[in-house]
C-alpha cells in the first residue's frame, strides 16, 4: 500500500485522491482550532508561502477526538482558518486519528514512522503528558496520536519520513523540510 492509494474528503463533499498531490512534500496535520496549539496554523502557512512553489504543501485534518476541540464541520473549519489564520493550504474535512472509526490515512502515517516519546523537559510538555495521562492514557499506547498537531513529513515519493509531536519546535519541522527540497 502507498500513501496515493488513499481518498480523503474536502469539506464539499468532494473525495480526491493522494494521487493529487505525488511528487510533492507533505506536511499532514490533525488540526483543531480551538486548541492552545491553533497558533502553528500561521506558522504552517509562513512555511507553506514558502515553499509552495518548490514542491511543498501542507494538508490539514480537523479532528474533534481531543477535549472535542473542533467541533465544527471540514467546511466551517476551513472558513474560520482562512479567515483568523490566513490558511490557503488544503483543509479537510473531520477525521478520527484514533480509535475505531480512525481514517484509512491516519492508520496508514500512524503505522509508517515510530511514534517518539513524549520529552518532558518544559512545562508545556509535562502539562500535556499530565493531561494526557489523566484523559486520554490510552493515547499513549502504541502507535496512537496523542494530540492536536501532530505532524507527519512525507517526501516526494510518498515515504512517510518523520512524525512531530506538537509541542516539537516548528523550526526543526522546517529544516527537515529544507532538507527534501
Amino acid at each position: 500500500m502507498s500513501i496515493y492509494n488513499y481518498l480523503v474528503k474536502k469539506p464539499n463533499g468532494d473525495i480526491l485522491s493522494m494521487e493529487t498531490y505525488r511528487g510533492k512534500v507533505m506536511l499532514i496535520v490533525n488540526t483543531a482550532g480551538h486548541c492552545q496549539f491553533t497558533y502553528q496554523y500561521e506558522d504552517m502557512q509562513k512555511m507553506y508561502n514558502k515553499y509552495a512553489s518548490k514542491g511543498f504543501t501542507v494538508l490539514s485534518f480537523p479532528c474533534n477526538q481531543f477535549g472535542e476541540q473542533n467541533p465544527e464541520d471540514g467546511a466551517t473549519t476551513a472558513t474560520q482558518c482562512k479567515l483568523q489564520y490566513g490558511v490557503s493550504y488544503p483543509v479537510f474535512e473531520k477525521v478520527e486519528v484514533n480509535g475505531d472509526r480512525t481514517h484509512p490515512l491516519f492508520n496508514y502515517l500512524k503505522h509508517e514512522v515510530d511514534c517518539p516519546p513524549i520529552e518532558r523537559k518544559t512545562m508545556q510538555q509535562k502539562m500535556m503528558y499530565d493531561h494526557i495521562q489523566e484523559n486520554y492514557p490510552d493515547y499513549l499506547i502504541g502507535r496512537n496520536i496523542r494530540w492536536n498537531f501532530t505532524k507527519f513529513l512525507v517526501d516526494q515519493h510518498g515515504n512517510v519520513l518523520q512524525r512531530f509531536e506538537p509541542e516539537t519546535s516548528l523550526l526543526d519541522v522546517e529544516a527537515a523540510i529544507e532538507k527534501l527540497l
